[in-house]
């Protein structure tokens, strides 16, 4: 019954298999790389998911500053075909009409920030203003993007004479 090496043998090799023991250790360097590169593909789209209705807006080289303003203006846009929304709902001129006199009857002092596609002729966005200002509205404000100097035809060309 006594084992090969004998019975005294036995109690140290039990002990150095209990030292010997190895730790698992969890490795923490790709899940934060991961965190990382999810954390940047959110700051990248997420300035996208802001925008209601794609629209594609004309572009100025001076934009006016941001202003305090006491309530949030009511943005209605206007896409390339003609249709008007008034956040991502869309609606008739008619209809259009009956939600503008709401609002104001609501709120007298709010705005309207008008967003149009820009390949639409003032033309086309002429009545929606002039509805506007019967429904009580005393303006309305154009939303438009910033335009940059090499944007234009002549950036454009002063780029390929640089070039």
């Amino acid at each position: 019954m006594d084992s090969p090496r004998g019975p005294s043998a036995t109690a140290p090799e039990r002990g150095r298999r209990r030292r010997c023991v190895i730790r698992p250790e969890m490795n923490v360097t790709p899940l934060v790389d991961v965190v990382l590169v999810l954390l940047i593909i959110f700051m990248v789209v997420a300035p996208r998911l802001e925008q209601d209705v794609h629209v594609d807006l004309p572009g100025i080289f001076n934009p006016d500053p941001a202003s305090a303003q006491v309530s949030e203006p009511l943005v209605l846009t206007v896409d390339a075909h003609g249709a008007y929304y008034v956040g991502r709902e869309p609606y008739g001129l008619d209809a259009l009409l009956a939600v503008l006199s709401d609002a104001h009857a609501a709120d007298p002092l709010r705005r309207i920030v008008v967003r149009a596609d820009a390949s639409l002729t003032f033309g086309r966005l002429r009545a929606l203003l002039t509805q506007a200002q019967k429904s009580g509205f005393p303006g309305a404000a154009l939303s438009v993007g910033e335009k940059h100097a090499d944007d234009t035809p002549e950036g454009e060309r002063r780029a390929a004479h640089a070039g």
